[in-house]
């Protein structure tokens, strides 16, 4: 809207300057709650820590006493509200700044990552859920466009000699205009795995300081998934290449297709089991198996370990091209790092199995081995007795 005439400038600058007035002295009263804000966090996280110490203190001294029978009730009491009390500051500490990881001063420097706002934790995290499925997407999508182009070249002129005598496509090079394609979507991919295990290594790192509990072996998959990528990029383009190139990249394809079937699956699962009460707000999916999922999500099991063995059987395949003469010192470190990935998905993902059956039938198997022992035991003081 455009003024007329200068009164109505000058009367409406006026306006402006009293609103302005106002604006200031919000402004110094907010600068002042936040200076106060960090004072009172401040003094919150060295309570936080000096209420650890004295509790630590009162708990290895428990551990040393030698209780009387009337004092065990009394000491349990105390070791129940020690508990309570580790668990109500850990809820404390959700709503504090923490420091950052190892991971994130290499990467950030000190920029405070942390987020106290709930809200804006959980938006976050979903927006962390949606690039995981965004990108399985993305991923499968540009597998099945290389997969086909590598097929397409292979196969374009008689395709029986081409693909039975590999060696020689690769010399002969008979379709220049296609390997150029083909080498432009593989770096296009291969960048944006790099890319996506090194932005999904960052963004859980955050997630880890405002309270999720993603740990152990499934973050440490996806650093030595980053440093596969980095390594398969760096692979020039040579005969062994293009040996492995159809089976990365069907291993691509079903892997996407896996992950995207997991994180909807998961999505679901998780929303259920927060909502009553079973799960932290915080918690994410993830590619392999939880305990969590036990419920609902056994069905994924199958294709997890075909996933698994499909690993190993690329750490097979980069084995047996070791000793290729067109072999280079990326092929023994992919095959380790396949291997490695394999491994750890197996035995993280069989322990979580074998607990929760522990979980499950353990109370089950208990009781039957306690009834088969009692029955023996009558039965041998039956027999006992008729002897007698």
């Amino acid at each position: 809207m455009d003024y007329t005439d200068l009164n109505s400038c000058v009367e409406n600058y006026n306006e402006l300057t009293n609103e302005f007035k106002e604006l200031e002295n919000a402004n110094k009263e907010y600068l002042t709650k936040l200076e106060e804000l960090g004072e009172l966090q401040s003094k919150c996280v060295r309570e936080i820590s000096h209420q650890r110490y004295r509790l630590d203190i009162i708990t290895k001294s428990l551990r040393k006493f030698k209780l009387k029978p009337e004092e065990k009730a009394d000491a349990k009491k105390l070791r129940d509200d020690i508990e309570k009390r580790h668990h109500h500051l850990c809820e404390m500490e959700h709503c504090l700044p923490k420091p950052n990881g190892t991971y994130l001063k290499i990467i950030l420097g000190n920029v405070n990552v942390s987020i106290l706002n709930k809200n804006d934790k959980f938006k976050y995290k979903d927006e962390y859920e949606k690039f995981k499925v965004y990108l399985s997407v993305i991923g499968f999508a540009l597998s099945v466009i290389n997969l086909s182009t590598n097929f397409r070249c292979v196969f374009s002129d008689s395709w029986i000699a081409k693909y039975t005598v590999i060696d020689n496509w690769v010399k002969s090079r008979p379709c220049f205009a296609s390997q150029a394609r083909l080498t432009v979507l593989e770096l296009l991919f291969m960048f944006l795995l790099v890319w996506y295990y090194c932005t999904l290594t960052i963004r859980e790192s955050i997630l880890k300081v405002n309270g999720s509990k993603i740990k152990g072996w499934w973050r440490a998959h996806h650093f030595i998934s980053t440093v596969v990528s980095g390594v398969l990029l760096i692979w020039p383009n040579s005969t062994t290449w293009y040996h492995f190139r159809p089976q990365f990249m069907v291993f691509n394809v079903y892997i996407s297709f896996v992950q995207f079937l997991q994180f909807k699956y998961q999505q679901g699962v998780l929303y259920r089991l927060k909502a009553l009460g079973e799960r932290h707000n915080m918690d994410i999916t993830i590619e392999g198996f939880h305990s969590w999922m036990w419920r609902g999500l056994s069905f994924l099991l199958p294709f997890l370990y075909a996933g698994y063995l499909f690993q190993l059987y690329n750490a097979y395949t980069l084995y047996t091209l070791i000793n290729h003469p067109d072999t280079s010192w990326q092929i023994p470190v992919l095959a380790a790092l396949f291997f490695t990935l394999f491994l750890g998905n197996t035995v993280t993902t069989s322990v979580v199995i074998r607990e929760k059956f522990r979980e499950k039938y353990g109370a089950y198997i208990y009781d039957y081995s306690c009834n088969r022992s009692h029955k023996r035991h009558k039965s041998d003081e039956t027999g006992q007795q008729k002897s007698d």
